[in-house]
């Protein structure tokens, strides 16, 4: 029995957040400069989708630029620019006949007009599918979205549209990038680092955190299979004890 067919129907997560990591390793491992890892990447994430689709998987995140990388040597950020608007004009088409919508978090403006042109045209071509939303974290760090979130706040105090003492938790995951989209339930990264590099800190409060060794080059559907297999075997609790939980799952049976 495969993986998949191991995997209960009722118990996969709605939403799954993925730090795509290690192009570069896989690269200089062939004896190739990091672009080449990048250019290959393109694949795995096809391949995330289809297995996303396929276990009926509503959003899909993926870690694709940070703010941080705009650090990297100038050559690599012009060919990740490049690969990012060759790979939208060439998997639009693909996405759209399996229903998939586009959205994008992050600081959009910083990224160069013929991006963002590319991105809005995808966006705009794919907005009325439903079957999954990619999510495209693009120029993207939680640090800089909640500073935004904090700012789009105090502004609302200073006009006298907000009270300090009326501002909650709801109210500031409201001016988040993600406010559309429910936290991930289950965050995945490549590559065998384990730590989440600024990546969702609010929303991957009560998410559970997967880490394999496999680099992303290397990623299939399958892995994502073996992250969902493993998402079910744990006991999610939010703070409540084993027991709590048994006696309302006992409850809904």
């Amino acid at each position: 029995m495969s993986i998949k067919e191991k995997l209960i129907s009722d118990n996969i997560p709605k939403h799954v957040a993925i730090i795509m990591d290690g192009n570069g390793r896989w690269a200089r491992q062939r004896g190739n400069d990091r672009t080449f890892g990048h250019e290959h990447g393109v694949e795995s994430v096809r391949s995330a989708v289809e297995g996303a689709r396929e276990l009926g998987i509503k959003y899909l995140t993926l870690y694709a630029f940070s703010t941080e990388n705009w650090n990297r040597p100038k050559e690599e950020v012009n060919a990740l620019m490049a690969l990012l608007v060759h790979a939208i004009t060439e998997e639009t088409d693909k996405l759209n006949e399996n229903n998939v919508r586009l959205r994008v978090i992050g600081d959009v403006e910083s990224l160069p007009g013929e991006v963002q042109k590319k991105l809005n045209g995808s966006i705009d071509r794919l907005a009325d599918n439903e079957d999954l939303t990619l999510i495209l974290a693009l120029s993207y760090s939680s640090r800089w979205e909640m500073t935004d979130a904090m700012k789009k706040v105090a502004a609302k105090v200073e006009q006298g549209a907000l009270k300090a003492d009326e501002i909650t938790e709801e109210t500031f995951q409201a001016h988040l990038n993600t406010a559309s989209y429910p936290d991930p339930e289950l965050m995945i990264r490549t590559s065998g680092e384990q730590r989440i590099s600024n990546f969702l800190l609010w929303q991957i409060a009560y998410a559970e955190l997967y880490f394999t060794p496999t680099l992303w080059p290397d990623f299939r559907k399958e892995n994502l299979f073996d992250a969902i297999y493993e998402f079910q075997q744990r006991e999610r609790r939010f703070g409540k004890t084993s027991e709590q939980i048994n006696e309302e799952n006992a409850q809904k049976a």
